[in-house]
């Protein structure tokens, strides 16, 4: 356990960033070199597995729900100095991970088929990402204890573990992906199957290293059988601060759904191009992502010890810290998106059209930095439904325009950009203005209650 109540907020959000990064920079290679050796295979593998991808934006968002109430409650024991409130908290959080993980791959594993036939722009797509998510979702299904696991280390200060639990996973990953998609040595090529399968062995390895952590003596958290009988009143409560940033995923996934609908007919190398783009934008963002996990229990501790002076300074640093690192990340759209996007293809229209919406949407980027810090301090602050609902209002200023846009003759593709680029600006003036309202209201201190 590390105690973020006191010292310098700048040191321990670098510190606590730092960490997280690590993984992220190991996160974003495997993203970029799983998505190099898929683009060996043709647009259509592109454009088959950007479809499987959208789905994980869907675990994001249910694991994200887990993650927030999860790291949110305990950091605030932890900043109260309830050890043996968090100890329950971690418990109860194992066995609602594994419900939630049972009930994801069982409603995948039945919707699979549907799903990509509703996205594909054609049968050899839809035949790539099904091949794919047949062992994604069980890749996906295990990732939930993992995420319980880390987010309450993350609620006590300690993101070691999952760092080195993470980078091993991923670098695993990494060596695995390309002798399993083309048969390197074993001479039996699985294609597109072989990324999703060496992800799937990358997790179960990750599942069983982070379940040793909380094995020694002097663990500050521990399993403890007698705390797993379900408490849904906590569950309530985890689920209650977690649901509404969950569902900010849900909504991105709504969001890629609109997109690859609309854009089915412009054929595979327009979801293809679109699909490397968001590849590049995710890896992109990944520092803003490590930052995101170091505000929430950073502020966290400071809110459950009633520090409000230090909740404001933290959002102050990271939002500084957030611009800079996204205005860097938009420079480098602007003058090398070509390049980026024929590192994964050399398909003409798909170059095209990825580093058409690479240049397009880079301009939002400072904008998108902000809002992820503010939704980390709605965590932090136990309320996260006003994040919610300043995505919720992004969707509908998206969704709305772009179907009736497409139903007009000349669509192009690049409105569906222009569009999200005015969204995205009115969802960061409401995400602000919510923030600023709840740090008046939740920061003026009344005696004390418990999570």
């Amino acid at each position: 356990m590390q105690d973020l109540t006191s010292g310098s907020l700048t040191r321990h959000l670098l510190k606590t960033t730092g960490f997280m990064l690590v993984t992220m920079v190991f996160q974003t290679l495997y993203f970029l070199i799983d998505l190099y050796w898929v683009g060996r295979l043709g647009k259509e593998a592109v454009a088959g597995v950007g479809i499987a991808g959208n789905l994980n934006f869907v675990t994001l968002a249910v694991t994200q729900m887990l993650s927030v109430g999860i790291t949110t409650l305990v950091s605030h024991a932890t900043g109260q100095k309830d050890r043996g409130r968090s100890s329950r908290i971690f418990n109860q959080s194992q066995v609602l991970s594994l419900v939630a993980g049972v009930l994801f791959f069982v409603t995948g594993m039945a919707t699979r088929k549907w799903y990509v036939n509703a996205l594909a722009a054609d049968p050899v797509t839809a035949a790539l990402a099904s091949d794919y998510l047949l062992y994604f979702i069980p890749a996906a299904s295990l990732q939930f204890a993992i995420v319980a696991m880390g987010a309450a280390l993350r609620g006590t200060g300690n993101f070691r573990p999952g760092m080195i639990v993470s980078t091993a996973s991923v670098i695993l990953n990494m060596i695995l992906a390309p002798f399993l998609i083309f048969g390197w040595v074993t001479h039996r090529p699985y294609g597109v199957a072989g990324a999703a399968i060496s992800t799937l062995v990358a997790v179960a390895v990750a599942v069983v290293w982070l379940t040793l952590y909380f094995l020694p003596a002097g663990s500050y958290l521990k399993f403890v059988g007698a705390e797993w009988k379900p408490d849904f009143t906590l569950w309530k409560k985890m689920l209650g601060v977690g649901l509404p940033a969950g569902a900010e995923f849900g909504l991105l996934a709504v969001y890629l759904f609109i997109v690859y609908i609309v854009s089915r007919r412009f054929g595979a190398a327009a979801q293809a191009g679109f699909g490397i783009g968001m590849r590049i934008v995710q890896a992109g963002f990944m520092p803003v992502v490590a930052l995101g996990f170091s505000v929430a229990p950073v502020a966290g501790q400071n809110f459950g010890a009633r520090q409000p002076a230090r909740v404001r300074s933290a959002f102050r640093s990271a939002a500084l810290m957030a611009v800079g690192a996204m205005l860097l990340l938009t420079a480098i759209c602007q003058v090398a998106a070509a390049p980026m996007i024929r590192v994964f293809s050399s398909d003409p229209q798909v170059i095209d059209i990825g580093s058409e919406y690479l240049r397009i949407v880079s301009w939002t980027f400072p904008a998108s930095g902000v809002i992820f810090v503010g939704s980390s301090m709605f965590q932090a602050l136990g309320h996260t439904l006003p994040a919610l609902l300043a995505s919720f209002c992004r969707i509908v200023l998206v969704a709305i325009p772009v179907f009736i846009l497409a139903r007009t003759s000349g669509f192009q593709l690049h409105w569906i950009w222009y569009v999200s680029v005015a969204a995205l600006i009115v969802q960061l003036a409401v995400n602000q203005l919510l923030l600023f309202r709840e740090f008046r209201r939740r920061l003026a201190f009344a005696p004390a209650t418990t999570m």
